[in-house]
């Protein structure tokens, strides 16, 4: 599995701020809306009710917040670059300005898991990270999150 078999170029955007971390779900719903047709309010209260649980802002200015929900059949992202970082209660306690998101099937088991791990392995790559946020277009955002960089789920 790599991230173009999940992540839509339609599911990339560039936002200059979000008020809040509340306000940044608001716009990954949104996102999600327009790229795969998920009702905006059921993609929000998902990700919200995950980030409940524990807030998925994992450090180093990246947050991967995900939820599982009913009427989907594949794992699918959604990426958001930030050109304002915003608060997200990550475990370092630095504000975020890459935030990828995955909405998985109400039963999505493994594929789920591998899905949620190749994200996070593509995070912790700081020459990833640097190239995203040295550019503002969505679709040389995408090239570069969907580029074969030898990035493959187990």
């Amino acid at each position: 599995m790599n991230l173009s078999a999940i992540l839509k170029a339609e599911a990339v955007k560039v936002i200059g701020a979000a008020s809040s971390k509340k306000r940044l779900l608001h716009d990954l719903g949104d996102l999600a809306h327009s790229a795969y047709g998920l009702d905006p309010s059921r993609v929000v209260e998902a990700l919200l009710e995950r980030e409940s649980l524990g807030p998925t802002g994992v450090g180093n200015g990246v947050a991967l917040p995900h939820a599982r929900m009913e009427g989907l059949e594949d794992v699918r992202g959604a990426f958001i670059l930030l050109e304002k970082p915003v608060e997200f209660d990550s475990i370092d306690r630095q504000p975020v300005d890459l935030v990828f998101a995955l909405f998985a099937p109400q039963d999505a088991g493994v594929e789920h898991l591998k899905a949620l791990a190749l994200v996070a392995r593509t995070f912790r790559d700081d020459s990833i990270c640097k190239k995203l946020r040295a550019n503002a277009d969505a679709s040389t955002i995408y090239a570069i999150l969907t580029s074969d960089q030898g990035m493959q789920a187990a």
